[in-house]
């Protein structure tokens, strides 16, 4: 019986990986497919079953993990918070037995597009380094759009492994979002002068409420 083989496609679908990441494989001698005459890549079904179960029987493959820590603000940083949610991520990952790759920290805020350590993050999934990333709260990846991140993850076979469920309570960091957010597109309109204006004038009016006994 002939052997079976596969497109790319189907071959990333099946290893839960991107086209990209299989195309690498092949640059580095891992996985090598044969090719058609008009020189398409076809791989092996046993070949890819053999990494399948290679992966079962030896769970360290999917333990390799990127911690990721955040806070808003460089007053956070100083009082130690930072440092503290990097402990608890350590503890919870030696607790599951995962390898570590990276610990990647950022000091900016959840709608900050240009953080350094998130940016390091990505690089290391799309280049397959490991399997999952661990965060203390969703929001630590991102307050909004954390689906496309997670999405993107996925296409390189890596999950987002969140420590605590419950929604946190941390009114001072949506302050501080919803005051990037505010300068961030006040700038786009006014220009960067108007921007910093009007998120300064945001700021002055949300300290002005909680001194006359706003919400709590």
């Amino acid at each position: 019986m002939d052997e079976q083989f596969v497109s790319i496609g189907k071959a990333a679908k099946m290893l839960g990986m991107s086209i990209e990441g299989l195309r690498k494989w092949e640059r580095e001698g891992r996985l090598i497919p044969v090719r058609t005459l008009t020189n398409h890549r076809r791989y092996r079904v046993a070949d890819l079953h053999a990494l399948m179960h290679e992966a079962v029987q030896n769970p360290a493959l999917n333990t390799r993990c990127l911690l990721y820590a955040r806070v808003s603000t460089k007053k956070q940083q100083e009082a130690g918070n930072l440092d503290r949610q990097l402990g608890r991520l350590t503890a919870f990952a030696a607790e599951q037995h995962w390898t570590v790759v990276a610990a990647l920290t950022d000091v900016a805020s959840g709608l900050n597009e240009k953080r350094r350590g998130l940016h390091q993050l990505l690089d290391l999934a799309r280049d397959h380094q490991a399997s999952l990333v661990v965060v203390e709260y969703r929001d630590r990846l991102a307050q909004f759009g954390l689906g496309y991140l997670e999405t993107f993850l996925h296409a390189f076979g890596v999950r987002v492994v969140v420590m605590e469920h419950t929604v946190k309570d941390d009114r001072q960091e949506l302050v501080e979002d919803l005051i990037a957010m505010t300068t961030s597109f006040s700038a786009r309109i006014y220009g960067q002068r108007g921007g910093k204006k009007i998120g300064a004038a945001v700021r002055q009016a949300i300290a002005t409420l909680a001194q006359e006994g706003g919400p709590e």
